[in-house]
């Protein structure tokens, strides 16, 4: 099978176990938090060896902190390392005090780990940027960050914002949904189909586990010939055997439904479109330096 396109499009993992998640985490004591994280990552890296291909890892510090060897191995192998928080709080939980500890606490984590790593790349929890949390990109630059990819161009009931552009661009801190070519920082948004005035999201997670397979790709190919296409997974989708809990229906269903789909879709996904970690991306849009 050929790719679609040569264009190089962002294959993101947001490495968190299966207790981080909103809908998740609060529901669980910290004595029941059985780390998973490495049983689940390793099929998807077993997935990118044998498609020989890099991506970026978006890491939570607290895994970071818990299994060093996994942040070795993504290092060694040569994926792109990114900071997904300290402890996956999103950023409407925070005050940037709270923010700046965060992201203290992981580069304290990940310099130990892994020494001299050189982490430009964001993505808030739970896609928590938004014109009420745009602080967060005047602390990112503070520290350094080069790139943020929390923004979902279109309003879900649990996270999302309207009007903003659909490439990588630098937003304006007086409104997310406003480039400004003096912006500190590129942000590159989650890929959203469009057409007859609405914006349909098929690049991750729960849309590309709930929704036909064949729509998906449809819609991918379309956005991959205007702009890089943007995928985002989680281990614990991956793993067939991530706890269930007993959560409302709604949350049972953004969650876990379809667990499972994820490695043979993504399989089929890499078959189809070119792969590279978010930073290579960014650096062949001419957004970042080498």
């Amino acid at each position: 099978m050929g790719k679609t396109t040569t264009m190089l499009n962002a294959l993101t993992i947001d490495l968190e176990d299966w207790y981080h998640p909103e809908l998740v985490r609060s529901q669980l004591t910290l004595a029941e938090q059985e780390a998973l994280v490495e049983q689940s990552t390793q099929p998807l890296l077993d997935l990118l060896r044998e498609g020989n291909v890099k991506a970026t890892f978006f890491i939570v510090g607290q895994v970071a902190q818990r299994h060093p060897r996994l942040i070795e191995a993504l290092a060694a192998e040569g994926h792109e390392l990114a900071c997904h928080g300290m402890s996956h709080r999103p950023l409407w939980e925070m005050t940037p005090e709270e923010f700046r500890a965060e992201l203290e606490d992981f580069d304290r984590v990940i310099s130990a780990v892994v020494p001299g790593a050189d982490i430009v790349g964001f993505r808030a929890p739970t896609f928590s940027l938004d014109n009420r949390t745009r602080w967060a990109l005047d602390v990112l630059a503070e520290f350094g960050y080069k790139y943020d990819a929390s923004l979902f161009p279109m309003r879900t009931p649990l996270y999302g914002m309207d009007g903003c552009p659909l490439m990588p661009y630098h937003p304006s801190k007086e409104d997310l949904a406003r480039p400004d070519d003096h912006g500190a920082l590129i942000e590159f948004p989650m890929s959203v189909w469009t057409g007859a005035g609405l914006r349909l999201p098929v690049s991750g997670g729960f849309y590309l586990r709930a929704m036909p397979f064949s729509l998906v790709r449809l819609c991918l190919r379309q956005i991959a010939a205007q702009r890089p296409v943007v995928i985002y997974v989680h281990p614990w989708e991956a793993n067939p055997y991530t706890p269930r809990l007993q959560l409302p229906f709604w949350a049972r269903l953004a969650t876990y439904y379809n667990i499972g789909a994820v490695l043979p879709r993504l399989r089929t996904l890499l078959k189809v479109f070119p792969f590279a970690p978010m930073r290579i991306v960014l650096e062949e849009l001419g957004e970042l330096k080498g």
